[in-house]
């Protein structure tokens, strides 16, 4: 099938509206001419399938005998797919990392803070003074935004000087990504990275990625949460950066952002500074009974 098909390899299907489960077993799951792709052996009696419909299917069961290629990862993430091995008879799963959390004291706490509508704002101002230095009196969050909003923007100018890069100001066209100029799509693609890195780390404590303090619509708003706690120390840096190295080189950018990021998250480890900040965030190690979770940060 042709690239472009009905708008379908870009289509984010929602989950309700697609089918449930797929169950494939003994033979490789791939990706061939962009779309997904079940082969087996010629020894093999079941047969071949092509161009698996992906996007309509919330979850693909991959049984024994079965393999993966990177590719196919990659197409079933970009679309929201999940994918879990499974034993036979789906009487055991082997996900990675595990659907099911093995703890819930990180998941309860954070439950609790972001029920009780005075924890939450305190738990959204103290993210505000982690990433802007100072304790800001105001408890309106749309206020909150604006002042952050207006502070990133003179951020955003101020690395770009730093890194000798022209900058016209921020720019996305959801729509055309690539229209931006190249230290927009440098953010854009560096803003990625780093929101999986967050991901990984909210997945590794078993937190709860739609419950947002500052985010809200997004099924990943603690996520974008936590990344924003990193954007001023690495996801400018690794965008800039390599703005100014696409600059003296024929590489694309999203190469340049990968590799810079690749550097950035060994260099600065971080992942593991992700889950301290969470830890500061949700006040992990205060008493049980959650004494000055009302208090200002």
């Amino acid at each position: 099938m042709l690239k472009g098909r009905l708008g379908l390899e870009t289509a984010r299907v929602p989950h309700s509206d697609r089918h449930g489960l797929l169950w494939l077993e003994r033979g490789e799951l791939s990706v061939i001419d962009g779309c997904l792709h079940f082969g087996r052996g010629a020894d093999s009696l079941m047969p071949t399938l092509d161009q698996i419909p992906h996007q309509a299917v919330s979850m693909i069961l991959l049984g024994p005998g079965s393999s993966v290629t990177h590719d196919a990862l990659r197409l079933l993430a970009r679309h929201g797919t999940l994918l879990a091995a499974v034993g036979v008879d789906g009487v055991r799963s082997y996900t990675a990392p595990p659907l099911m959390p093995d703890r819930s004291d990180v998941a309860r706490r954070q439950a609790e803070l972001w029920g009780n509508p005075r924890r939450r704002i305190a738990v959204a101002r103290r993210m505000y003074a982690l990433r802007l230095g100072e304790i800001l009196p105001h408890r309106d969050l749309d206020t909150l935004r604006g002042i952050e909003g207006s502070r990133v923007k003179v951020f955003y100018k101020l690395m770009a000087d730093k890194h000798g890069v022209a900058w016209k100001g921020r720019h996305y066209d959801r729509g055309n990504p690539n229209a931006a100029d190249i230290p927009n799509q440098a953010i854009n693609h560096a803003a990625t990275a780093v929101q999986a890195a967050a991901a990984i780390a909210v997945q590794a404590l078993a937190a709860l990625p739609p419950l947002g303090f500052i985010h809200e619509d997004s099924g990943q708003s603690f996520v974008l949460d936590i990344a924003d706690l990193f954007r001023d120390t690495v996801t400018l840096q690794i965008a800039f950066t390599a703005a100014r190295q696409a600059e003296e080189s024929d590489q694309t950018i999203d190469r340049l952002v990968r590799r810079e990021a690749a550097k950035v998250f060994r260099k600065q480890k971080v992942i593991g500074s992700m889950i301290d900040k969470i830890g500061q965030v949700l006040q992990l190690e205060e008493l049980p009974d959650g004494a000055g979770d009302d208090r200002d940060p």
